[in-house]
């Protein structure tokens, strides 16, 4: 069953996510196992909300067809949380990573909580909300990943949790476009009504330039949060700083390409070639191995301004 379960996760993140992957090769073997598990959860009830397949293709669903689904997860969930089995793959992947690492129902109920967000179609008046939203999509996934790895200081979570947003920050740069297509903006309304760009017309031709110069500003803040996840690396141990140093070189490429790509950089998916990533890989063995040579370094420093969980 385990064997099975194992196998089942690592086929959902080759196919679901490409970029991590290849970083999560680095882990040892226990932690890649744990880390697959938990990305399959994930990336199954991202699926069930958006109506894809590893995150490919879409149905059309109305907002009360994806209620019912988000009430399905969160159903399953609670059934995990309270150590019951699952028949369901995903779920019984998540209940070997419960059980092992001890991970809360609280922070469970936070990735479906930003799942909801996309069921009731929310709209994100500020950046705060924006960023809101980022932390229950992709930073606590980030806090549950340390977990996994060992970590359990509260500062060391406040970077996971910062790797996360980065990266759900570059996301959103890179899908504008495509999220536009299926009635979806994350950018913050308060920034569309700075650059004059009704909400109702973001699809038109002449607003391009102005949305990927908001595009560019999210890059340019996902940096300081991929700043601050470096500092993060230095607590973890050797292995899992060298895959996470690989994922965020390789997350962070793909913002920066968005950046300098102009809105041209929306022409198709911008995405990162295999001889890159790999070209990554390496280049995170040599950031990996400066962040742990920095482990007495203050956990505290440099997150003045982040957006901050209020705790884990």
């Amino acid at each position: 069953m385990m064997q099975n379960l194992a196998s089942y996760s690592e086929m959902t993140i080759k196919q679901g996510s490409k970029s991590f992957a290849k970083a999560a090769m680095l882990f040892d073997k226990d932690t890649r196992q744990s880390v697959t598990m938990l990305y399959a959860w994930c990336r199954y009830c991202d699926d069930v909300i958006d109506g894809q397949t590893l995150g490919h293709g879409s149905q059309t669903l109305d907002r009360d067809e994806k209620l019912e689904r988000l009430r399905l997860l969160q159903t399953e969930t609670a059934r995990i949380a309270d150590g019951q089995s699952s028949d369901i793959p995903a779920f019984a992947a998540l209940q070997q990573v419960v059980r092992k690492h001890g991970i809360a129902r609280r922070h469970l109920f936070d990735l479906l909580d930003g799942f909801a967000l996309d069921a009731t179609e929310a709209r994100f008046p500020t950046l705060n909300d924006t960023l809101h939203y980022c932390y229950h999509v992709a930073g606590v996934v980030g806090v549950m990943m340390a977990q996994i790895m060992g970590v359990r200081d509260r500062e060391v979570m406040h970077r996971a949790a910062d790797l996360g947003i980065a990266f759900q920050l570059t996301n959103i740069a890179r899908d504008v476009i495509d999220d536009m297509r299926i009635g979806r903006c994350y950018l913050p309304e308060e920034w569309l009504e700075r650059m004059r760009i009704p909400r109702e017309d973001i699809h038109l031709p002449q607003h391009r330039a102005a949305l990927h110069a908001l595009a560019c500003e999210l890059v340019e803040l996902a940096e300081r949060y991929y700043a601050s996840a470096r500092i993060g690396m230095s607590q973890l141990p050797w292995r899992c700083a060298w895959a996470i140093a690989s994922a965020l070189l390789i997350y962070r490429d793909i913002g920066l390409r968005v950046h300098s790509g102009g809105v041209d950089a929306w022409n198709g998916r911008t995405q990162i070639s295999g001889s890159r990533k790999v070209w990554h890989l390496c280049h995170g063995w040599f950031v990996a191995v400066n962040a742990v040579s920095q482990r007495d370094r203050d956990k505290s420093a440099g997150r003045s301004g982040l957006w901050t969980k209020a705790s884990y």
